[in-house]
């Protein structure tokens, strides 16, 4: 096809609405099932490079999780523990493939942003991952195949109307890329940058020793942050994003934002929720929802006589703020990326709290020698990419 008609453009006022090749060539996408809109490929676009990027860094399939041209979470096929397994709502489903390991992490990191997702497959979809993503809230989902029964599956999705989009893997787009704004047209080159272990070899702290795992997650940090809007820094362990903060206007409000996100992930993981004893037939998306709430700070929202019987079979005893921090300083080993310089330490501080043990940043601020000095304090491997990585 050389053009697909959408229903409206980001809102229902905003029309006529289309994508085309400005050539006149055929589109690399063919719409499988229901009706993409304007946003879905905005997010379909950005996750689908996102993932590539991913796979060809790591060697490893990589899913993303798109939610208003940002990424809610983003990772490669590591297999899951039980734990991870539980924790995301995939316990019950048996063994599952790379792929689907891949979108059950990008999805469960930051489960209440990923809610009506739309999915980015660096691979080929198998019938684990469209079994996964069949009982998941989701918009659709792109990747450069689908097997006949996963794509049977999907179509049986939100009563026949859920977008599986395919796309062209060999697709190399323009090197220069174009967007109008207020009837003006804007130009620049594609950001093609490669990211790397050269990438990363300026390491600028006292302590330099970068394992082979913490290089990977070095990698997902700065690919991620390649496609998230910008003011951004994201937090990454274990081949996934666990915090993603994107769209601020300050660093330090994405450190805390991404940092929160983080914690939150690894909260879940504590003896308190796990052993959170839910109602009989409460939902995924209410769980979910009753968890963020029970590890914030708005506890008795959830907790106060006359609610809780709503939510649990068991009331659960409150989660004390120091029971929430020794549990949160067992998390170690994370990385963090950041897509421009810290201009303050206390982006440092504030990571050190989320258990930040890697950063790769850009660097070039007047207080470099003031970060680096911190990160020395926290026994830190800092690498100095010299690149920034603004997204908008």
């Amino acid at each position: 096809m050389k053009e697909i008609e959408l229903k409206y453009g980001c809102n229902p006022n905003q029309k006529p609405s289309r994508i085309y090749m400005e050539d006149g060539s055929e589109l690399p996408v063919t719409v499988l099932n229901g009706r993409p809109g304007y946003i879905n490929f905005l997010d379909a676009f950005n996750g689908w490079q996102l993932v590539k990027e991913l796979k060809e860094a790591s060697g490893l399939p990589a899913a993303a999780s798109f939610k208003h041209v940002s990424p809610a979470g983003a990772a490669v096929g590591l297999p899951l523990d039980d734990t991870l397994a539980k924790i995301y709502w995939v316990d019950d489903l048996g063994e599952l493939s790379p792929l689907a390991c891949a979108y059950a992490r990008a999805r469960g990191a930051d489960r209440m942003s990923s809610f009506g997702d739309f999915i980015a497959l660096s691979d080929v979809c198998d019938t684990d991952t469209a079994r996964l993503i069949k009982r998941e809230v989701s918009d659709g989902v792109i990747a450069p195949g689908y097997t006949e029964e996963a794509l049977e599956l999907l179509k049986g999705k939100k009563k026949g109307a859920y977008n599986v989009i395919q796309i062209d893997a060999s697709y190399v787009p323009a090197p220069k890329e174009k967007k109008q704004v207020y009837g003006i047209t804007f130009e620049q080159g594609r950001n093609d940058l490669k990211v790397d272990g050269e990438l990363l070899s300026h390491i600028v702290t006292e302590n330099k020793e970068i394992p082979a795992d913490a290089l990977t997650d070095m990698k997902i940090a700065l690919i991620t942050l390649k496609y998230t809007q910008s003011n951004s820094v994201c937090y990454v362990k274990n081949g996934q994003a666990i915090g993603i903060g994107a769209g601020q206007q300050s660093r330090i409000h994405c450190t805390r934002l991404a940092g929160t996100k983080a914690d939150n992930w690894f909260l879940r993981q504590s003896p308190q929720v796990m052993g959170l004893q839910f109602a009989e037939g409460l939902g995924r998306a209410d769980r979910d929802n009753a968890i963020d709430v029970y590890i914030g700070d708005e506890y008795m929202d959830i907790l106060a006589d006359g609610v809780w019987e709503k939510t649990f079979r068991v009331k659960p005893p409150v989660f004390t703020p120091g029971e929430k921090r020794a549990w949160l300083d067992g998390m170690q080993g994370v990385t963090l990326g950041s897509d421009a310089f810290f201009p303050f330490s206390d982006n440092i501080e504030r990571a050190a709290k989320s258990g930040v043990k890697y950063i790769a940043q850009p660097g070039g601020s007047v207080r470099d020698d003031a970060v680096i000095d911190c990160c020395n304090r926290h026994g830190m491997v800092m690498a100095f990419t010299g690149i920034r990585l603004f997204h908008h």
